[in-house]
């Protein structure tokens, strides 16, 4: 069997620290400031953004403390983005062993790429579409602090029905599995106008409508229309936890780029 190769980081010292001490004091403390509504539910997976943390941490705190919620096992996570950099068809899985992060290796869950490759052409390994994208590793670090133990499902999304993703995933996520989608929404809009587009996208996303967010702003809008399609099969509910601009957080307020925090819950 031939040994896949781990993915390097690509972003960290820019995107977060590339110091662990201090990577790990960030996160814990974006997680710790976050305050869940009541009576939540069983979370089953989350939409968090995914731009340096100095700007979209406070919001991604909100998403991974609803993991906090979760019982203590071993998890899958899907973690599912927007590939930035690339162009491609499908949805790209990679070809690593694990993600590496300052934290250490998050291992892949080799096996089960390999069956989604076999199941269905809408999945591809598009290895070089990973090497340099920045959309899922942000959570990573995240993910490392806020599970005990997990494997990633890495992927990407290039040019692809996310419907036709959404009822694949529909009928293979399993109780041990988890969904985290990485996206930003409105980018370099003005202050007021970035929020009047954002929550018009944030209505539409939490009322089920998959075609208003597919035509909404959002670079991870085709991930979040795929999880859609598993919320409703699955019959998980939406809950805005945050929502917030850079304007709010670390930049000025002429060009903006808005982040959300949802939890799926059963």
């Amino acid at each position: 069997m031939v040994r896949l190769p781990v993915r390097p980081p690509a972003v960290a010292g820019q995107f977060y620290p590339s110091d662990p001490g201090a990577l790990r004091q960030e996160i814990k403390q974006y997680v710790e400031a976050a305050k869940l509504p009541r009576g939540l539910g069983t979370v089953r997976a989350v939409i968090a953004p995914h731009a340096g943390y100095v700007y979209s941490g406070p919001t991604a705190g909100f998403a991974f403390r609803a993991l906090t919620t979760l019982p203590k096992k071993k998890w899958t996570v899907f973690l599912m983005g927007p590939a930035h950099r690339v162009a491609f068809a499908g949805v790209a899985l990679g070809g690593y062993s694990a993600f590496r992060t300052p934290l250490g290796d998050a291992p892949v869950a080799v096996e089960r790429i390999g069956a989604m490759l076999l199941r269905s052409t809408l999945y591809t390994r598009e290895a070089g579409a990973h090497a340099n994208e920045h959309s899922l590793e942000v959570e990573v670090p995240f993910l490392q602090m806020v599970l005990p133990e997990f494997e990633l499902v890495p992927m990407l999304f290039g040019e692809v029905d996310p419907r036709k993703v959404g009822a694949d995933l529909s009928i293979h996520i399993g109780e041990d599995d988890l969904i985290v989608v990485s996206s930003d929404l409105s980018h370099y809009l003005p202050y007021a106008t970035a929020q009047e587009v954002d929550q018009a996208l944030l209505k539409k996303l939490t009322a089920d409508d998959e075609t208003g967010v597919l035509l909404g702003e959002a670079c991870g809008k085709a991930p979040a229309a795929a999880l859609m399609g598993v919320a409703r099969q699955r019959i998980w509910t939406p809950h805005l936890l945050d929502y917030r601009t850079s304007g709010d957080t670390a930049g000025d307020k002429q060009q903006v780029v808005g982040y959300a925090s949802v939890a799926y819950a059963a």
